[in-house]
C-alpha cells in the first residue's frame, strides 16, 4: 500500500502569541506526508528551489518518504509568512512568495503510477486533473482545495469531484462553494457532485463526513494549549488518508468514520508546536492512545 501526495513543499515563517519561527518546514505535501507516513508508504510530488536546505530532505527521508518525485529547480523556494492572534482559527498573511512553485507542473515518476491511494493537495484544480490523467487506476483518490480556487475556478472544482472518492475542506470553503449559509446543505450538495464522501473541517470545533443519506460528526481533541495551528488540515488530512490506505482503501461509512478521528488526533499533535517539531517526537504508541481518549469522549452508555 502507498499514498501519492501532490501539493507544495514550503519554507514558513509564522508568528503567533506563543512564539515565532523562521524559515521552517511547511507546505501542504510536506505535512501530509509526515503525518500519513505514520501509516503507509507515502510518495512525494513538489517543487523546491535551491535553496532548500538539506536537513529538511533529510527529515522526511527518515520518515521513509519517498522523495523521487520532488524536483529541485534553479530558484528560491516557495515561501509564506504570517501570524496568529489569540483567535488561532485564522491566519493572516503578511507575504506569499510562489517563486518556482509557480511554475510547478507535476511529473510522476514511472513508479508513482501505479499508485493504488492519491491525495490532490490544495493546488490548482487544473494541476489536480491532470495528476488523475498521470495515474492508471487508483483505488481512492481524495482532494483538498482553497478559496482561492473556489473563487477563480470553481467549475474545475466541480468537474474534480465528479473524478474522486473524498473531498476535504473547511467550513468556510463549502459556504463560499456552494452560496449556502448551512453546513448540512453545503455538504449534502458537494456530494451530490460525485464524491463518495465530503469531510467538512470545522477547526476546533470538529469535522462532519458526509456519506449517503446520512452524515456523521467527530469532535476535535480538547486541548490546554495551541500554539501554532499552521498545517492541521494538511496533518488531518495525511492521518485519514493514510489509516484509509493501511485499511486498504477501504470506503465504507464505518471505516472513514474511524479515519476521522485518527486525521483528528494527528491533528491535535500537530499543533501543540511549530511547523513538525511535535510531529517528529510523536510515536505509534501515543496515536494509539490519544485515539482511544477520543473514542472515550464521544461515547454514551445506556441506561
Amino acid at each position: 500500500m502507498s499514498v501519492v501526495v501532490v501539493g507544495s513543499v514550503a519554507l514558513d515563517s509564522v508568528r503567533t502569541p506563543f512564539g515565532e519561527r523562521v524559515n521552517a518546514l511547511g507546505g501542504s505535501a510536506t505535512y501530509f506526508s509526515y503525518s500519513a507516513s505514520f501509516f503507509t508508504d507515502v510518495k512525494l510530488v513538489g517543487v523546491v528551489g535551491e535553496d532548500f536546505p538539506k536537513e529538511h530532505l533529510d527529515l522526511l527521508r527518515k520518515k521513509k518518504v519517498d522523495l523521487a518525485g520532488l524536483q529541485v529547480v534553479p530558484g528560491a523556494t516557495f515561501r509564506w509568512s504570517g501570524y496568529y492572534e489569540y483567535d488561532l482559527n485564522e491566519a493572516k498573511t503578511l507575504e506569499t512568495h510562489l517563486n518556482v512553485f509557480e511554475q510547478f507542473r507535476p511529473k510522476l515518476p514511472d513508479n508513482y503510477k501505479d499508485a493504488d491511494c492519491v491525495f490532490l493537495a490544495n493546488i490548482d484544480p487544473d494541476l489536480q486533473i491532470d495528476v488523475l490523467h498521470q495515474v492508471r487506476n487508483p483505488k481512492l483518490v481524495a482532494a483538498d482545495t482553497m478559496n482561492l480556487w473556489i473563487s477563480t475556478k470553481k467549475a474545475r472544482i466541480v468537474e474534480l469531484c465528479r473524478q474522486i472518492d473524498i473531498l476535504i475542506l473547511n467550513d468556510g470553503e463549502a459556504r463560499q462553494l456552494t452560496g449556502k449559509p448551512s453546513l448540512i446543505k453545503a455538504g449534502n450538495e458537494i456530494r451530490s457532485w460525485g464524491p463518495k464522501y465530503v469531510v467538512i473541517k470545522k477547526g476546533e470545533h470538529g469535522v462532519f463526513l458526509f456519506c449517503k443519506d446520512k452524515f456523521y460528526a467527530a469532535p476535535a481533541y480538547p486541548l490546554e494549549e495551541v500554539y501554532d495551528p499552521t498545517g492541521a488540515g494538511d496533518t488531518f488530512a495525511g492521518g485519514m488518508v493514510g489509516y484509509l490506505n493501511k485499511m486498504g482503501n477501504k470506503l465504507d461509512d464505518r471505516t472513514m468514520h474511524e479515519a476521522l478521528f485518527y486525521g483528528t488526533v494527528m491533528a491535535s499533535y500537530n499543533v501543540e508546536n511549530f511547523s513538525l517539531e511535535r510531529l517528529r517526537k510523536l510515536t505509534p504508541s501515543d496515536i494509539s492512545q490519544r485515539v482511544r481518549k477520543l473514542r472515550d469522549m464521544t461515547s454514551v452508555q445506556s441506561a
